[in-house]
């Protein structure tokens, strides 16, 4: 048991199209595979055809497939993107759709938006909080400026290797010191 790797999910924070947010994913996972440490895997929120909070009886599949996932993970890395000085809503409105799937897990954030996307990456450390999601110090920040060719082809600067690398540390590390809370 002690040597069983644990499961985390990079969760894309949007579902609107054209969006960079797999490609950010892709980038992640690759780096992650790569360290052996952990089972990583994308998890797409727009996969879930999550209804808008408030406007169903709560019976769709969608909702309860989506709860089922995150009760698999052991923690999270989101990948976040600033949204009006926010995260999108539809990263908002999945967050709302679970409560203890999230309780007592680590999440990692890798955001990018004009300024790197900091401000929807603090809006997300609160919600975080109260989701009982412990979420760690390194966050990557990717600028859409210096990150992307023409603000849509991800090309990621080498210097954001060491970072991801930290906050996946981390989120390991943390990932697994809660999971003892969660048997």
């Amino acid at each position: 048991m002690a040597n069983e790797k644990l499961n985390i999910g990079i969760i894309l924070g949007s579902t609107r199209e054209g969006r960079v947010s797999p490609q950010v994913g892709e980038w992640v996972k690759e780096i992650a595979d790569k360290r052996g440490d952990a089972n990583y895997e994308i998890v797409d929120i727009a996969d879930f055809q999550l209804p808008f909070l408030g406007t169903t009886d709560g019976k769709e599949p969608g909702i309860a497939a989506w709860n089922e996932k995150l009760a698999e993970l052991d923690g999270f890395v989101f990948i976040v993107q600033e949204y009006n000085h926010s995260i999108t809503g539809a990263l908002k409105n999945a967050l709302d759709f679970a409560r203890e799937a999230w309780n007592n897990k680590a999440a990692g954030i890798v955001s990018y938006g004009s300024t790197g996307g900091a401000r929807a990456a603090e809006h997300l450390r609160g919600i975080m909080g109260e989701l009982m999601i412990a979420d760690v110090r390194v966050h990557p920040t990717l600028s859409l400026f210096t990150d992307f060719e023409n603000y849509t082809t991800f090309k990621p600067a080498d210097l954001h290797l060491d970072n991801v690398n930290a906050m996946l540390d981390q989120t390991i590390a943390w990932s697994g010191a809660l999971k003892t809370l969660r048997k």
